[in-house]
């Protein structure tokens, strides 16, 4: 049977994210452990039971993984660089094979997304930092290890082990491999696409699956996630129109990451956005597009000014954001880089905009008042983590 619904929030319970399909006595004493009760959804039985010989979508026994920061943002961040771009050499290098006829190198894969991984588990922030700042001279490859970032990020806060980890930056890192196959002058064009051009386009995604189909290291699950990260959560994606829990968890991930990922990047027909602004986007589109839980849990991750932004203060300073205030998303630390008159500052103060919001501190409150575009006013974030 499919378990729908739980008598509490889901995110209070160890689960996989709204809905997954019982499949063992074992897994009833797991719901047993957390629910007095849970809704069933009779309708789901029969595709339950057809989907037996595929991995189940989520599992309730799966307990979720405690992570904690192990080193330093500054320390992990020197060595984040040297794996983000000897990565970016890789998947460079990959799909450049691809596009010369060669099979899908699944281990050359598998190298390039552990070291991110292994980072994003050292230090949550420090990559993330990295890949907001980083220049991105091809679109496509850039974004798909940009994903496979975000997505690792979102993962490590939603507790999935290890293993789960790779399947998802995998997934993620190839989801649009199959845009090899189409023509430049599609991918680069500085317009809307027209519908005939969209048809087109959408056919990346079954010419990513046959180039993973040549690959015999493939897994399953990095298949769902290459099949459907399009799909969207009220019915509107590609290619079946799938919704809700209808798409597993990790396509949901997937699909949102590369979403926002986009969103911050700068494509031929559109400007970047703010960090600020892509996660209003994807807070306005939640339970539409996305799943609202999800939507949430990304923003506790990431942060709505995210580590690393370059931000302006309503005293005219500038700053970096240097750590999250969970508790008020809207009032990180910051550390001071420029004055109010945009001079370089001698020493660099931090502020923790929330401590500043107390009775007669200084000012009475301080807030941020716009995110600023990586270099602007000559400053560089990652400068003051080297």
């Amino acid at each position: 049977m499919f378990v729908a619904q739980l008598d509490r929030p889901w995110l209070d319970t160890p689960f996989a994210l709204q809905g997954f399909f019982i499949q063992s006595p074992k897994d009833v004493e797991s719901l047993a452990e957390y629910c007095d009760y849970v809704y069933v959804d009779p309708r789901r039985a029969h595709a339950a039971h057809l989907r037996t010989a595929r991995k189940p979508i989520a599992r309730a026994q799966r307990r979720a993984v405690v992570y904690l920061d192990g080193v330093s943002m500054k320390d992990e961040f020197v060595s984040a660089k040297v794996d983000y771009e000897t990565a970016a050499h890789a998947v460079t290098r990959v799909f450049d094979e691809i596009r010369r006829g060669q099979p899908l190198d699944v281990a050359a894969m598998i190298k390039v997304v552990n070291p991110l991984i292994d980072s994003v588990l050292r230090n949550k922030d420090a990559l993330a930092a990295l890949v907001r700042v980083k220049k991105k001279d091809n679109y496509t490859y850039g974004h798909c290890l940009s994903t496979a970032v975000w997505a690792v990020v979102l993962g490590r806060h939603l507790g999935l082990d290890k293993s789960t980890l790779r399947r998802l930056a995998i997934g993620c890192a190839i989801s649009d491999v199959g845009k090899v196959k189409l023509a430049d002058n599609l991918l680069i064009k500085p317009a809307q696409l027209s519908d005939a051009e969209q048809v087109q386009l959408r056919q990346h995604v079954q010419f990513s699956l046959d180039i993973l189909s040549t690959s015999s290291e493939a897994d399953p699950r990095v298949f769902e996630i290459v099949e459907l990260h399009h799909e969207r959560h009220d019915g509107s994606g590609y290619p079946y129109g799938h919704a809700g829990t209808a798409i597993p968890l990790l396509a949901r991930i997937a699909g949102m990451v590369d979403s926002y990922d986009a969103m911050i990047s700068s494509r031929p027909y559109a400007v970047a956005r703010s960090s600020f602004q892509a996660m209003q986007e994807l807070s306005d589109l939640k339970d539409e597009k996305f799943q609202g839980e999800l939507v949430e849990q990304f923003m506790q991750a990431v942060g709505l000014f995210p580590t690393g932004s370059l931000v302006e203060l309503n005293t005219g300073e500038v700053g970096i954001v240097i750590a999250q205030n969970s508790s008020r998303r809207l009032k990180p630390k910051v550390m001071i880089v420029l004055d109010i008159h945009k001079q370089r500052c001698q020493r660099c103060d931090i502020l923790d905009l929330l401590a500043l919001d107390s009775p007669g501190r200084r000012p009475a409150t301080v807030w941020i008042s716009k995110e600023l575009s990586p270099g602007a006013y000559g400053v560089n974030a990652d400068e003051f983590y080297l």
